[in-house]
């Protein structure tokens, strides 16, 4: 029987080859597999707007030998990707009673470390080396990425002026803050199972526009390795109610820095910028704690501060 990566990677590989109406059923199927795998070919095809024989004939496109077959395929990646329901069972049922906290760190640890023996460091560094040369950074997360995207750019911004955190609140905005991408400027898609359509749509228009792509992702069968010139992969996938995503943004960190590294005297500037702000604004009065003073300045309703 096939496996959840051969479908995937079959998708992937015949991806640039397929039709119109074949790429709307391989998008579907990659968004919505645990659907897909209950449809008849006619089914699946109304929903998706295709002809039924272009979903037969999709299935033997990508190396099945009918859509029986291909059924049989999707069915192994339902096995394989635990629902909610399943996932708090086992939270309950194994993780608990071993200790939530111990537990979930050793699995949070196991996968850093695992990330760090499989890591490309040559695409790591041309990553870096994209990033830098950019014109312009854009940067783009949805769901639950969308806080690893916001503390990326947040720090992308303490290094370069031109960095632009992508709004997702639907598709078209999303074109609309990219309509001057191109070949000068770089694009960072951050997306993790289930993977984020506006995300890889995002990428394929910032691929067409012949933009650098770099995504952080946790597979090399992963869909967003579809228009990117390189992949940064860290893994993701816990057995919980949640996914981890500490390896990945354990990557960040390490680009961050690295970018902090050959950046030296901007981020010294900048950070020395931001201090005068912060000290002109008085932001640190009101919003952070000194730990050289004593006292903490704290105001009540109906009261001064001295």
């Amino acid at each position: 029987m096939a496996t959840t990566q051969d479908l995937l990677s079959r998708i992937n590989e015949n991806y640039g080859k397929m039709s119109k109406g074949q790429k709307l059923l391989a998008n579907y199927i990659i968004d919505n597999y645990d659907k897909a795998v209950f449809l008849t070919a006619a089914k699946l095809g109304e929903i998706i707007g295709i002809s039924e024989s272009t979903v037969v004939r999709f299935a033997a496109f990508i190396g099945y030998k009918g859509y029986p077959e291909f059924q049989q395929a999707l069915e192994e990646m339902v096995r394989t990707k635990l629902n909610t329901t399943d996932r708090i069972e086992i939270t309950n049922g194994g993780i608990e009673q071993n200790g939530i906290l111990r537990s979930v760190l050793s699995s949070d640890a196991l996968k850093i470390k695992n990330t760090m023996e499989n890591i490309d460091e040559a695409a790591f560094e041309n990553a870096v080396e994209s990033i830098l040369n950019a014109r312009r950074i854009y940067v783009v997360g949805i769901r639950t990425c969308a806080p690893l995207a916001q503390f990326l750019s947040f720090y992308l911004n303490m290094i370069f002026d031109n960095v632009v955190n992508l709004q997702t609140n639907s598709s078209s905005e999303l074109f609309e803050q990219m309509i001057h991408i191109n070949e000068q400027d770089c694009i960072i898609g951050i997306s993790f199972p289930r993977y984020s359509m506006r995300t890889l749509k995002a990428l394929e228009f910032a691929n067409n526009r012949l933009a650098n792509v770099v995504t952080i992702t946790d597979s090399i069968h992963s869909p967003m390795n579809l228009y990117s010139s390189c992949n940064l992969i860290a893994e993701s996938e816990m057995h919980s109610v949640i996914d981890s995503l500490v390896a990945p943004l354990s990557v960040i960190n390490a680009l961050v820095v690295e970018l902090c590294n050959r950046r030296q005297s901007v981020v010294a500037e900048n950070l020395d910028m931001i201090e005068q702000v912060w000290n002109n604004y008085q932001f640190y009065e009101n919003d952070e704690i000194d730990l050289v003073d004593d006292s903490i300045k704290m105001s009540y309703p109906g009261e001064k501060n001295e």
